[in-house]
């Protein structure tokens, strides 16, 4: 027996059945298919009625019976007569439509009848769970044994990073792999980093640090102005003012270790609008020095131009060869 909401379908004015016949679409193709073809052969029908009207609108001229208010209860009446027409037999063309569609249903055999091993919906698919395996127990035992065993075993800290290196190629060894994990995620080359770094630090040689020569780890020489909530060094530093070089205190980041300072130089980049123009640039590393002289990342005049020649230097560009090899 069809639902109530999709027998409205066959009043003309309801558009609630017409919705019905999506939510049993889901559920029985077969039967809203068949009720589709009805609505099919329906508004055929009503066309033809519309043209067999027309031809004799010449008839009407004239007629004091003829009014915009008959035409239209008319077209009213027609709508229904050609859903009323389209149940049962109809005129056929509807039992056509269903033999031609029920093939390109999923699901349906040729004739429209549902194929058994279909899922249409969750509750076609076999929900029973397996037997249990007798030796199930024993395996869990087996498994905790192993996580007890992991669990109660020390962690192996990864040695820590020197707080001084003895050489570029060391500097370099320890330092990028540290860079490309940073960058990976931030389009900033790895080797640029590493060259501003060993720029900023003397390759490792004269690292920040403060009266009692604690490490600051400090590999960009950003300083601590208003905005650094975290801990500081102040050191004598060489500005450029005018060209001329200038010895001057100044305040100057701290961080716990390396990778800190990475981060903290990138998010330094990303939150000083006058460096957008730099980060543009993150993917063509020589632009990206260039870009970050213009921008007054350093007084010295010729900071960019370092940047580029250190990052060119063979012991940067070999290391950086053998890291992305290691990585393939």
């Amino acid at each position: 027996m069809q639902d109530y909401q999709v027998k409205q379908a066959q009043v003309y004015t309801d558009f609630n059945g017409l919705n019905a016949l999506k939510s049993q679409a889901r559920t029985d193709k077969q039967a809203a298919l068949e009720e589709v073809a009805r609505q099919f052969e329906s508004l055929f029908l009503s066309e033809m009625l519309k043209s067999m009207r027309k031809a004799g609108d010449v008839f009407a001229e004239g007629n004091y019976l003829n009014s915009k208010q008959s035409e239209f209860y008319r077209d009213m009446f027609d709508s229904q007569l050609s859903l009323t027409m389209a149940e049962d037999q109809g005129a056929g063309l509807a039992d056509a439509l269903v033999r031609q569609l029920s093939r390109q249903i999923p699901g349906m055999a040729g004739e429209g009848e549902k194929l058994a091993a279909h899922k249409a919906s969750l509750g076609d698919y076999d929900r029973s769970l397996p037997a249990l395996s007798p030796r199930l127990p024993e395996q869990v035992e087996k498994v905790m044994s192993v996580a007890d065993t992991a669990a109660s075993r020390p962690l192996e800290n990864p040695e820590p990073l020197p707080e001084r290196f003895e050489s570029p190629e060391h500097f370099v060894r320890e330092l990028l792999p540290v860079a490309e994990r940073i960058a990976r995620d931030k389009g900033i080359d790895p080797k640029l980093m590493v060259a501003q770094a060993a720029l900023e630090t003397g390759w490792g040689r004269h690292m920040i640090k403060g009266d009692g020569e604690e490490p600051s780890f400090n590999l960009f020489g950003i300083k601590a102005d208003q905005r650094w909530q975290g801990d500081s060094v102040t050191i004598t530093t060489t500005e450029y003012r005018e060209g001329l070089p200038m010895k001057e205190q100044a305040d100057f980041r701290s961080y716990p270790d390396y990778e800190s300072s990475f981060r903290d130089y990138i998010s330094f980049l990303e939150s000083n609008p006058r460096y957008r123009e730099v980060l543009s640039a993150a993917d063509q590393p020589e632009v990206f020095a260039e870009r970050l002289q213009q921008a007054g990342y350093a007084t010295d005049p010729d900071y960019g131009d370092k940047i580029r020649r250190i990052m060119n230097r063979d012991s940067l560009m070999t290391l950086s060869l053998g890291s992305e090899g290691m990585k393939e």
